[in-house]
């Protein structure tokens, strides 16, 4: 039994990022992509089940709100509608207004244009996960989650998981740090395995994937 063994029976069992659940290709690294997982960063963040969240940001691609010139020309009556129909009852009016104001300034700030964050930070980790944090609705969470699929693009981002995933990574038998287990997968799915280990921490199933493997 490896560690290669263990990681191929997550990544068949939780492989897909949740980008990836979003239709949004991040490698494509494209200013309307970056935004949907922006807002998506937003949604998933708050005390709100991970598939209401998902429901919710697939809803507002749905209502055409791809880009932030469509996001901020919305009203925050229609966010609130989408919102509320779409599992995110309980924060709907704040996170409406938030969207809003995230669209107006992305707007202002980089053209609408998240790579232009991405230059403004000069190759800097810390300083993304800075200027993320200026968003409202973006903390450290938020922020954990732009970066962990973001890197599929931003390389300077890479290798990175967060507490969740590596603690998850910790009770299947994995490596505990990111160097290490970037070291098990090539560089295009680490974020897929990064996704993986979320979402068996979320299943909690995390013996189903040791039993898949043979463990």
């Amino acid at each position: 039994m490896t560690e290669e063994t263990l990681v191929a029976a997550l990544l068949d069992r939780h492989g897909t990022s949740f980008a990836g659940e979003l239709d949004i290709d991040l490698a494509a690294n494209t200013p309307s992509g970056l935004f949907r997982w922006l807002c998506a960063s937003i949604l998933m963040s708050a005390r709100i089940s991970s598939g209401n969240a998902m429901r919710a940001a697939k809803a507002l691609a749905d209502a055409g709100w791809t880009t932030p010139q469509a996001m901020a020309a919305s009203s925050w009556e229609e966010r609130v509608k989408v919102l509320n129909a779409n599992g995110y009852a309980r924060y709907d009016e704040s996170t409406a207004r938030m969207l809003g104001e995230d669209a107006a300034i992305l707007l202002v700030t980089y053209d609408g244009d998240l790579r232009r964050l991405r230059e403004k930070a000069g190759g800097d980790p810390a300083a993304v996960r800075t200027l993320l944090k200026e968003f409202k609705g973006i903390g450290d969470v938020g922020a954990n989650i732009f970066c962990r699929e973001a890197q599929i693009a931003w390389d300077e981002l890479h290798p990175f998981a967060d507490r969740k995933a590596l603690a998850s990574a910790t009770k299947l038998g994995l490596p505990g740090s990111a160097d290490a287990l970037a070291a098990l997968v090539d560089r295009a799915d680490f974020p897929r395995l990064a996704a993986a280990l979320v979402r068996c921490d979320l299943a909690g199933d995390h013996e189903a994937v040791r039993k898949a493997a043979g463990m």
